[in-house]
């Protein structure tokens, strides 16, 4: 297959301050930042790298595509996430799989499960 997934980007009214969110929550840096867009580096372990796009208008409603992430440990990861500025939005389980459901600062919602069950 010659398809790859190279980035995922996240509109937001303010892509340098919610970098600051997503750089310190991610360990990364800013790779380039063009104004209007904000390019984080790609993780050390592989994947895709998150960019963050201007939009003049504030997220209304659910997302219709969020990020997944895996953690060693969940709970510690989410209260980590938490003090950078997230907002745990509720705790879900499915037989063999719990997961929590945050929001960055801008209202993006994305999940948090355990390293390997996402």
């Amino acid at each position: 297959m010659g398809l790859e997934m190279g980035m995922i980007t996240v509109d937001c009214t303010e892509p340098q301050r919610l970098a600051e969110f997503w750089t310190a929550a991610l360990g990364v840096s800013v790779a380039a930042d063009y104004g209007e867009f904000v390019m984080l580096e790609g993780p050390a372990s592989g994947g895709p790298r998150l960019g963050l796009q201007r939009v003049p208008e504030p997220r209304a409603g659910k997302n219709r595509v969020h990020v997944d992430f895996g953690a060693d440990d969940r709970e510690a990861e989410v209260r980590r996430l938490v003090g950078l500025g997230a907002a745990e939005l509720g705790r879900h389980s499915a037989p063999g799989l719990e997961w929590t459901v945050l929001e960055d600062p801008e209202g993006n919602v994305f999940c948090v499960s355990a390293k390997g069950a996402h």
